[in-house]
């Protein structure tokens, strides 16, 4: 049990969360990196940070197969109703859900947020997620600077933390060493990276510097790339 996940490239995950499947920023089609379709995701819930179209994806097309209700803040999911999607959940900042097998906490992230449309999209938002079965915890940022705050994150005893090092419309590995040690996370894994020429980084580097300066274990995976987070001892 506990926290299993695969990279599906950019932001995407599909995480299994003691045994059910949870899928984060679907973005599939249009990301050169997309480890899967849309069509081979069978998640039980969908979580999305914000409403950038390199986020929001296929969540439309993908709750519509599966009928996984959507998480999100309340403008991503009105609009979600909107377009169609039965089951979209709206939470807002600070607040925690209980979706049966997890709990999902909202927390800040600074970044912008407008749907493709150019419509408003809310706040954006990371994730704390919280298995039931297991405990194990982990912190989905979303897209977000680094912001001082992030040490009251790390005071949630996470598992796993999930951070954007890009640069250029996100932090960038140097900032995302700075978060590593406010968020003091057992694991911690790169995201919203080489997808695009502005957001190109050296993750080989990064995780050097990683393991050189915090007291974290990164995990950089190729896209499709797998990785079971092992319980406490």
């Amino acid at each position: 049990m506990g926290i299993k996940f695969r990279w599906l490239g950019h932001s995407a995950f599909d995480m299994q969360i003691d045994g059910h499947s949870v899928v984060f920023d679907p973005f599939l089609t249009g990301n050169p990196l997309a480890a899967t379709t849309p069509d081979a995701l069978s998640p039980e819930l969908i979580l999305l940070s914000h409403a950038h179209g390199d986020h929001v994806g296929d969540i439309v097309a993908i709750a519509n197969h599966t009928g996984a209700p959507t998480v999100s803040n309340v403008e991503i999911s009105n609009w979600l109703h909107g377009h169609g999607v039965r089951d979209a959940r709206g939470q807002n900042t600070g607040g925690l859900g209980d979706y049966g097998f997890v709990t999902v906490k909202l927390t800040i992230a600074f970044h912008s947020s407008s749907f493709p449309d150019g419509s408003y999209g809310g706040n954006p938002n990371g994730f704390i997620v919280t298995a039931h079965e297991s405990g194990q915890r982990l912190y989905f940022a979303g897209d977000t600077a680094l912001f001082s705050d992030m040490e009251l994150i790390g005071d949630e005893r996470i598992d796993v933390a999930f951070l954007p090092i890009g640069d250029y419309f996100t932090m960038g590995p140097a900032d995302s060493i700075r978060a590593i040690k406010y968020i003091r996370p057992r694991f911690v894994v790169p995201m919203h990276y080489n997808t695009f020429p502005p957001i190109q980084q050296d993750a080989s580097g990064w995780a050097n510097r990683v393991s050189n300066e915090t007291s974290a274990v990164p995990i950089v995976l190729d896209p499709g790339g797998e990785f079971a987070v092992p319980s406490v001892v």
